[in-house]
């Protein structure tokens, strides 16, 4: 496959109960391009589909059970995370660095052509040597990813995401910024994405062989458009 090529998506998905993950899930299921989705999740994620089909399971770290469900897939688009908010760095590294690579390792086996976006966050710190905690592990998350052995990975670093309206789950808090949306659109293109932008732009970059491995927001608002 050459860079430019096309190619026909079926999707892992994580996060769905998530605000960013219900909203790729929304693009993944609106997209002419993604054929299928599989979404893994700890609870059901309320959407029905005749493209979507879902794995409840408490334990991200032993998914060893569904290995033949994971099997067949080309893309995964990798949305859950937490806030570090209260959390020591060895309580973040465990829900953010370790849950992600034993999932992305086990996907890696399984479908050796995959493609692996990865949601983590404007301002990751790909050094691991920075003053910022969550930074560093966010940072070390991208950089183990970047080694295993999937047909390409990609890393998606948001700033402010704007919401999909209809939705569900967006925070609360997001009702207070939504009118400066514009004004960031505007002064900081480089920090502002629609939440149907970024889920467009992980659909476009899995579907084309790019080189791109880490996006900021004004990366995913033209990704989104190609």
């Amino acid at each position: 496959m050459k860079e430019g090529d096309i190619m026909k998506l079926s999707v892992i998905l994580t996060g769905a109960t998530g605000m960013v993950g219900e909203g790729v899930l929304h693009e993944c299921l609106l997209h002419h391009n993604v054929e299928r989705v599989l979404v893994i999740n700890r609870k059901p994620c309320g959407v029905a589909h005749p493209k979507l089909t879902e794995i409840v399971h408490s334990d991200f770290f032993d998914l060893s059970a569904y290995a033949a469900q994971l099997t067949g897939y080309n893309a995964c688009f990798f949305c859950l995370g937490v806030s570090s908010l209260g959390m020591s760095e060895a309580e973040y590294s465990k829900v953010t660095h370790d849950l992600t690579l034993s999932v992305a390792a086990l996907l890696s086996d399984l479908n050796p052509e995959m493609v692996f976006c990865y949601v983590t966050a404007g301002g990751t710190d790909s050094t691991e040597q920075g003053k910022s905690m969550w930074a560093r592990v966010k940072g070390r998350t991208e950089n183990d990813l970047l080694k295993l052995p999937f047909k390409a990975a990609h890393m998606f670093r948001p700033g402010y995401i704007h919401p999909i309206k209809g939705l569900n789950n967006a925070h609360r808090y997001y009702a207070a910024f939504m009118w400066l949306y514009p004004v960031l659109r505007r002064i900081i293109p480089k920090h502002a994405v629609s939440l149907s932008e970024l889920g467009r732009a992980m659909i476009n970059i899995a579907s084309s062989n790019s080189p791109s491995s880490i996006l900021n927001c004004e990366d995913m608002v033209r990704t989104a458009k190609t």
